[in-house]
């Protein structure tokens, strides 16, 4: 955990300072967290009871973000926030991958967080400036106040008066979210779920109250996968939690080959009002 990521971090229970203290963070009211060997804190509040993704999903994640297929959608998320200076904060990070990015080629930091211990453990390790805290999108975000110049929001809740909370004054936030007819080809293929034909627009009226629309750039492209790679896509989004793996494997297996859906998001960035 970097002693950097820590001056942005804050108590869950108190929002407090935190100081590193050995391989624990601690504030002044004498909360405790202890740092996990795998480079990772947890600074959910006690007692909360979230459900994350599991170990299987952010496997299936990391497999197939390490293999380059979702390279221009971070391209464009690092493009986003290229000419800003100081704290990226990522909520909803998975493994790290689009924040690993979005740090690349600068000397700017980074905090992942996500409310499974599974990702951060692999974002604690994605990028040397990148620390990674365990944390709910939907509570009080474990940050001070104006800490973050930018904040991501890549397939991810969208908690919209803490991102504006965590984010200075003119700060960037960038979201990501599939547009209708994204992986269309396993989607109907497959029975997954749907993208809303309302996302975007539930989307800006959700950011409305805290936050002006910048720049919208829609990014689609065609990929090549293998069955693993297809199977991979598959189980590292919300259809995981609805499918059966085996049965999922058996139908991919059954499709004409080669794989070729189409990725379709909507890169959004808009500035933080007040």
């Amino acid at each position: 955990m970097l002693d950097d990521v820590v001056a942005v971090l804050a108590c869950p229970h108190c929002g407090a300072d935190l100081d590193r203290a050995g391989n624990s963070l601690r504030c002044a009211a004498n909360h405790v967290f202890d740092i996990a060997r795998q480079g990772y804190v947890s600074l959910l509040p006690g007692g909360t009871k979230v459900v994350g993704d599991t170990a299987a999903m952010v496997a299936a994640r990391a497999e197939f973000l390490e293999a380059g297929h979702y390279a221009p959608i971070a391209d464009a998320v690092a493009s986003a926030v290229a000419p800003l200076e100081g704290c990226v904060v990522d909520i909803g990070a998975g493994t790290g991958y689009y924040l690993a990015r979005a740090l690349a080629d600068s000397d700017r930091v980074g905090v992942a967080l996500d409310v499974s211990k599974y990702a951060c453990r692999r974002a604690a390790k994605a990028h040397p400036r990148m620390g990674a805290a365990v944390a709910d999108a939907w509570q009080t975000l474990p940050l001070r106040t104006g800490a973050a110049s930018a904040v991501l929001n890549v397939f991810a809740p969208r908690n919209a008066a803490e991102m504006h909370r965590v984010l200075r004054p003119g700060g960037k936030l960038v979201v990501v979210v599939p547009n209708p007819g994204h992986l269309g080809e396993l989607v109907s293929e497959l029975g997954l779920l749907n993208v809303d034909e309302r996302k975007q627009e539930r989307l800006t009226e959700q950011l409305a109250e805290h936050f002006d629309l910048v720049e919208q750039e829609k990014r689609e492209f065609g990929m090549s996968l293998a069955q693993e790679e297809a199977e991979s896509v598959v189980a590292m989004g919300p259809s995981a939690w609805h499918a059966d793996p085996e049965d999922l494997r058996a139908r991919i297996a059954a499709l004409p080959k080669p794989l070729t859906p189409t990725a379709s998001v909507m890169v959004a960035t808009y500035r933080r009002r007040g």
